[in-house]
């Protein structure tokens, strides 16, 4: 990509797509494309295409789609693997029609075997059963993987599929019920000590390892991984398919991360475990050595990112309390 390639960011309010736009405008790209949910229904294939005939974008972040934390896997199951087909389906065959260099889509890592050994390598990949509460978010996931790979394959295209490690920062979901543990524990300590409540509990036993990465990071090695050469992209990537790992290196339990959320807030309660509440698999750690031999490493320690998390939602979401719950 140069300074004036036309890039598209699909997804541009969320998580992801915020952190690409502000990695993107602070390496002076200059002509970003961006379309609300309003202005575009990315689940709907006729008006994607005429979008894409349209604007022509050179480069494309597949950044939109419908996510959430284990309770709303559970509870949305329809919802997560019809929403996330569609906005695929119409994405990537639109940017394959429309001639696009290169597209990037993002993957899970709950699209790992839950028996997976850790870390977690790209080859292992599609080998084993997936853990059940995750399951129609996961097939959504590789099938847009495979889909991106089968494009490649056929028509020669230069589709990439990055997974990421859990992500938190700004943008992100803060409903204490839907959102990632991260962000939900942010808004659980937070009330907690608004409102002086004794304890905050943790869901589940608290024993589950998790790898969490400060959305930034995960942009800046976006933004490295669009603009390689596919030379030394496929040298770095091997016979695995054009997918490829950005983890922090790290894992905890939940139990820690929730020690460590408290101090961020200063809250001076309790923390209990809730054992009737779901666990999910006992841990998710990958294996991020390609894309760290490709020269990128994480910048942002978790306390910071933490820090950093909760300065921003207690200023933009917390003031604003009718906003609570929804993605930014």
């Amino acid at each position: 990509m140069n300074s004036k390639s036309k890039i598209y960011v699909a997804g541009h309010r969320g998580l992801v797509g915020s952190a690409l736009i502000r990695a993107l405008r602070a390496n002076k790209y200059t002509n970003i494309v961006t379309r609300s949910h309003a202005e575009l229904e990315l689940t709907d294939p006729v008006p994607v295409r005429a979008f894409f005939e349209t604007e022509k974008p050179e480069y494309v972040f597949l950044a939109a789609a419908k996510v959430g934390g284990i309770q709303a896997n559970f509870n949305y199951p329809a919802e997560f693997i019809q929403i996330n087909l569609s906005i695929q389906n119409s994405v990537i065959h639109a940017a394959y029609l429309s001639g696009v260099k290169r597209l990037m889509f993002f993957g899970s890592n709950c699209t790992y075997p839950k028996d997976c050994s850790q870390p977690m390598g790209e080859n292992q990949l599609f080998s084993g059963s997936l853990e059940s509460t995750s399951e129609p978010y996961a097939i959504a996931k590789i099938a847009g993987m495979k889909m991106c790979d089968a494009y490649n394959r056929q028509y020669g295209t230069s589709f990439l599929s990055v997974i990421p490690a859990t992500l938190y920062g700004p943008h992100d979901n803060f409903d204490s019920e839907t959102a990632h543990v991260l962000s939900a524990l942010l808004t659980r300590f937070h009330i907690a000590r608004e409102s002086g409540q004794q304890e905050v509990a943790v869901w589940g036993s608290g024993t589950p390892r998790r790898e969490f990465l400060y959305v930034d990071d995960l942009a800046d090695a976006c933004l490295l991984l669009m603009n390689i050469e596919e030379s030394e992209l496929k040298r770095a990537i091997g016979e695995i398919g054009w997918v490829i790992n950005v983890g922090f290196g790290e894992d905890l339990s939940i139990k820690e991360l929730a020690s460590k959320i408290k101090r961020a807030v200063g809250y001076p309660g309790k923390i209990r475990t809730d054992p009737s509440r779901l666990d999910g698999v006992a841990q998710k750690l990958l294996d991020s050595s390609r894309v760290r031999n490709l020269g990128w490493l994480p910048k942002v320690m978790l306390e910071d990112g933490i820090g950093e998390t909760y300065a921003w939602v207690r200023d933009t979401v917390f003031n604003e309390p009718q906003e609570l719950g929804n993605p930014a």
